[in-house]
């Protein structure tokens, strides 16, 4: 089963943080993990929930 590619401002949504924010974070290599798929950053679904979910395991 193929894996589904979110678009930045979508995990932005996912996570509830506006898009400049998440931008930052990724500049400092923080926040879900993210990729280039040509000029565009995008994230794996399944990846992003599972930060998510580690998030609010750590209580942050």
């Amino acid at each position: 089963m193929a894996r589904k590619v979110v678009r930045i401002h979508e995990v932005a949504d996912m996570i509830g943080v506006p898009l400049p924010t998440l931008r930052w974070w990724r500049h400092r290599g923080e926040g879900p993990p993210m990729f280039l798929i040509g000029r565009r950053v995008v994230a794996y679904q399944d990846e992003v929930e599972a930060w998510l979910d580690a998030q609010r395991a750590k209580g942050a």
